[in-house]
């Protein structure tokens, strides 16, 4: 059974029918949230920065909320096919101690485990991941306003629940409870440019440093009322921060936007190159620092904008901020060829309960299939076959 499917925007299957994919002609890899559905992207992971992208040397900017914050910072890593390991492992085997009579810990008991996971993970390591000489790291959080300002046993249900009823409605107006804050890694002029355009929804960038690294880390995989709320991050503005998920789930971000502007910049002013567009950048430094294609290992095709809009299916479609973006996903069939015929997901701590041990091998079994994901995708890389590419 094909574990592998492959679907493309529009751009982007155009580009992959004349040239196929090529390291250098991707500018940037998106990382989604979804916990631990996220394992199931290790083999891909560890193919792809390990053995895959050292094959070029473009800037690629990496962008990642929640869990796929913690593995795009892992790809900033030195060896970074060793820390993948190490992460798979630690998130495998994470254990927290549950309440008398409770089947959840409770959230200041994860969010200390958590933290302190983090420090063993990056502790020393830090500068490796702000100062890599290609990647340039976005990490999303979610900021709250107004009545989510604050964590607070009242108001924050509250406010979640205005967010989630604003958010039916429209989804930009869910910035009247929440924004979008990206820790961004310095480049070489100080804080870069987003690789997405943010006319979509409220956004602010603050410069990612050592002082807080781990604190915007944490903040970005904080699920509300799973762990705590990480407030007053040093350099960004006061408040409560949550999990990058809530704003931006599967980072549908402006992509298509952005890359189409650079173009219609490029095209005005013929200022593009042989040579930088066989390095795989585009014009002066004035123009979006996202060239190429986005490159985007997933746990599935769809591409949701936020966490609240799991359930609203009109919003699962793809749009031109898309176009330049090609997916990795597995095959529905094949995921049902996995333990509980499922991905990994939060729901396995309380099937599990107390069994971590269970829980343990049902996750180390989805991961080892998933080496299947790389063998079928670097037999397409070596022979690419569009008639497989699905429309996104």
């Amino acid at each position: 059974m094909k574990a592998l499917r492959i679907h493309a925007g529009p751009r982007a299957l155009q580009h992959l029918q004349q040239h196929g994919l090529r390291p250098a002609d991707v500018g940037v890899i998106p990382a989604a949230a979804g916990g631990p559905k996220g394992l199931i992207l290790g083999p891909l992971d560890r193919f792809i920065f390990g053995e895959w992208l050292v094959q070029s040397s473009q800037p690629v900017h990496l962008v990642g909320a929640s869990i796929g914050a913690w593995r795009m910072a892992t790809a900033c890593l030195d060896d970074p096919v060793a820390a993948f390991e190490r992460l798979e492992h630690d998130y495998i085997h994470q254990h927290y101690d549950l309440p008398p009579g409770k089947k959840r810990p409770t959230a200041a008991h994860v969010s200390e485990r958590f933290g302190q996971s983090l420090a063993a993970f990056y502790g020393g390591r830090i500068g490796e991941v702000l100062h890599h000489p290609r990647f340039r790291l976005h990490i999303v959080t979610s900021r709250g306003r107004h009545l989510l300002g604050r964590e607070h046993r009242v108001a924050t249900p509250l406010g979640y629940l205005g967010a989630f009823l604003t958010n039916t409605v429209h989804r930009k107006a869910l910035g009247a409870w929440l924004e979008r804050v990206v820790f961004s890694s310095p480049g070489a002029d100080g804080l870069p440019a987003l690789p997405f355009g943010t006319r979509d929804y409220r956004t602010r960038q603050v410069l990612l440093d050592e002082r807080n690294f781990m604190q915007a880390l944490q903040a970005s995989c904080s699920i509300p009322f799973v762990l705590q709320a990480v407030h007053n991050i040093p350099g960004a503005p006061r408040g409560a921060y949550w999990d990058g998920g809530i704003t931006d789930y599967h980072m549908h971000l402006a992509y298509g936007a952005l890359r189409q502007d650079a173009m219609n910049v490029i095209a005005a002013s013929a200022c593009c190159t042989s040579a930088t567009a066989q390095n795989g950048t585009e014009g002066s430094a004035s123009l979006p620092p996202s060239p190429g294609l986005v490159l985007y290992p997933h746990f599935q095709h769809r591409v949701v904008p936020g966490w609240l809009d799991k359930g609203l299916k009109w919003r699962h479609r793809a749009t031109p901020a898309l176009d330049t973006m090609v997916v990795l996903s597995p095959d529905p069939d094949w995921v049902r060829t996995l333990p509980n015929a499922k991905l990994p997901d939060r729901n396995d701590f309380t099937h599990y309960g107390t069994d971590s041990a269970a829980r343990a091998k049902a996750w180390q079994a989805a991961t080892r299939a998933s080496q299947q994901l790389v063998d079928e995708w670097q037999q397409w890389l070596a022979r690419p076959d569009v008639s497989l590419v699905q429309a996104l």
